[in-house]
């Protein structure tokens, strides 16, 4: 079974993007470290610059959104030009036909000072 990080590191990769995993585990607390809290993978594209990635399972993706609003850290990295985006896994299909992973893409920008979803 693959995880939400090895999932979003092989498909950022898949669509071009060059991504490293910036995430590290503490094995004394025993808890996964994120990069300013909020970011998990850092990827860069031509067309989209430096990107900061969240990712996790699709039942979490309104609790990691909320952290992610309420991070200051996350403020100061979109106000000097880095992007983030929320990168959520779910199993989805119709019913009784296989399930397949499937991705959920959203972009968080800052706007009056407050991170908020981009429309």
């Amino acid at each position: 079974m693959t995880t939400p990080t090895q999932r979003t590191l092989a498909h950022a990769r898949e669509i071009g993007f060059l991504a490293q995993v910036v995430e590290r585990w503490n094995p004394h607390a025993r808890v996964r470290i994120d990069l300013f809290g909020v970011i998990d993978i850092v990827a860069v594209h031509d067309g989209c610059g430096i990107v900061g990635i969240q990712a996790c399972a699709g039942g979490s993706h309104s609790t990691r959104r909320a952290k992610a609003q309420a991070s200051d850290e996350l403020k100061r990295w979109l106000s000097a030009g880095g992007r983030f985006e929320l990168w959520s896994w779910a199993k989805r299909g119709a019913r009784g036909k296989r399930k397949m992973w499937t991705l959920r893409r959203e972009e968080l920008v800052l706007v009056g000072g407050e991170v908020v979803s981009k429309l």
